[in-house]
């Protein structure tokens, strides 16, 4: 399972759970990225758990960073932003 919470504007702490274990990651997420990808059609919220359904079909979730801007998933799967945005 996938959670999504809004700390302060730019960011967000995902948590996911798994039978017995669970991670927390804190996402920025900044409005350009935001509008680029969606066009404003979804909230910030759906497209970060959208983003972590991406990246958990790719690695576990202990690969996943603890910290990042959610534009960094690009440099490591060049395909994200046109999976992400369809």
């Amino acid at each position: 399972m996938i959670s999504v919470k809004k700390i302060s504007d730019p960011e967000f702490l995902v948590t996911i759970e798994e039978k017995s274990s669970r991670s927390e990651h804190t996402v920025t997420l900044d409005d350009d990225y935001y509008q680029n990808l969606t066009a404003g059609k979804t909230t910030k919220e759906d497209l970060i758990k959208k983003s972590f359904e991406f990246l958990l079909q790719r690695e576990p979730k202990e690969s996943i960073l603890s910290q990042f801007n959610l534009r960094v998933i690009k440099k490591y799967f060049p395909e994200y932003e046109q999976k992400i945005s369809t």
